[in-house]
């Protein structure tokens, strides 16, 4: 933490991160910018009064990690953030209202997005199969209840493609969303939990579709929790290997897309590669926007920004649908897919949103 505050001084207000900000883009208003984060951190640790404006500069920002790849002193500005909303729920000024009302929903009904828990496996295309695996898949609140397609049409291929794993009735919430806006003890309580859980059912290794509940596992809880005793996998990086195994062969079947790198899997992970080869194997023509792979733009919708900034999620998508050379886009996170469909029906846009596993489905022979 004191390494990460000593940080701060070191912006020295170059501006290079303004060009590449999602909100700067947007509002052209430089507290919502990094330079505008790290000046509102500086003030918030060293006690100065907090106003609306420092508290909405901290909550806007989407951690896309844009802005810390291009730093020239690799100012760690997502990770500033997170920290000062922590200080920010200590001070007793979060969490935000709609926020609060999420954080309910999650203790009352085990998911994010006000789904009804006896209705979270309608996305299973057969009756639930009771099977026991050392791997789980886990679909995550936003594919069961929201973007079904996402989760139906994993497990399909991943069925398909002879992957054994087992998938649990009461999933529950993975946790994220008490981190992202600062309530890091509801944050603990569910890692420990869900790292408790996953122990005893003998799971060492968790396959996701999410690429928020895939931080969520793969760098959250150990951040939290010091280690964890399972693998955490996102199908992206399984895809290839699985595919060339069946022997998929190289051919073009007249399918097109647009291809959306997420944050958290592009820029924080470095998954580039492994979805673009995966709808490749299958004979799909990836079509590339402008800003791609590390200079990928952000959907808007991560870090708890589209639950309370709803028109700057808009907008920061908008920006990709109008820029997508090809009106089918796919990408490999349920919420940057829920977010863009979103913003197509509120457009009136004709772009075309899927999950990367539903195309790839659609492209396989039925026989494999």
């Amino acid at each position: 933490m004191t390494k990460l505050l000593e940080s701060l001084e070191l912006c020295d207000e170059c501006g290079i991160c303004l060009d590449t900000c999602p909100t700067y883009k947007v509002t052209r208003n430089e507290e919502f910018s990094p330079i505008g984060r790290i000046k509102a951190a500086t003030k918030l640790f060293q006690g100065a009064e907090v106003t609306p404006q420092m508290v909405e500069s901290i909550y806007n920002c989407p951690e896309c990690h844009f802005c810390t790849t291009i730093c020239p002193y690799q100012i760690d500005v997502p990770e500033v953030v997170a920290q000062c909303r922590i200080e920010l729920v200590n001070k007793g000024l979060a969490p935000l209202e709609r926020q609060k009302a999420i954080i309910e929903g999650i203790q009352r009904l085990g998911n994010s997005v006000n789904g009804d828990p006896s209705r979270r496996l309608d996305w299973l295309p057969e009756e639930f199969p009771g099977k026991e695996s050392s791997t789980l898949f886990y679909a995550g609140c936003l594919a069961s209840y929201l973007v079904k397609d996402a989760a139906t049409s994993a497990y399909l291929l991943l069925k398909k493609l002879e992957v054994d794993f087992m998938i649990l009735p009461d999933e529950g919430c993975c946790g994220i969303y008490y981190h992202e806006v600062g309530k890091i003890d509801l944050a603990r309580e569910k890692f420990e939990e869900n790292a408790a859980r996953f122990k005893k059912l003998g799971i060492k290794r968790v396959i996701l579709i999410c690429a928020g509940c895939y931080h969520c596992f793969k760098r959250l809880y150990p951040q939290v929790l010091g280690s964890i005793d399972f693998e955490v996998t996102h199908i992206i990086q399984l895809l290839p290997s699985l595919l060339k195994e069946r022997g998929i062969k190289l051919e073009e079947k007249g399918m097109e897309v647009t291809y959306h790198d997420p944050c958290r899997l592009g820029r924080v992970e470095g998954f580039y590669d492994q979805p673009r080869e995966a709808l490749r194997l299958c004979g799909v023509k990836v079509n590339e926007i402008a800003e791609n792979r590390q200079n990928a733009l952000c959907c808007g919708a991560g870090a708890a920004v589209r639950s309370v900034y709803r028109d700057l999620s808009l907008k920061l998508a908008s920006q990709i649908l109008d820029e997508a050379p090809v009106s089918q886009i796919v990408t490999p996170c349920p919420f940057c897919q829920f977010n863009f469909s979103y913003t197509a029906h509120k457009t009136g846009s004709d772009k075309k949103i899927a999950y990367i596993t539903e195309t790839i489905l659609k492209a396989l022979p039925p026989d494999l």
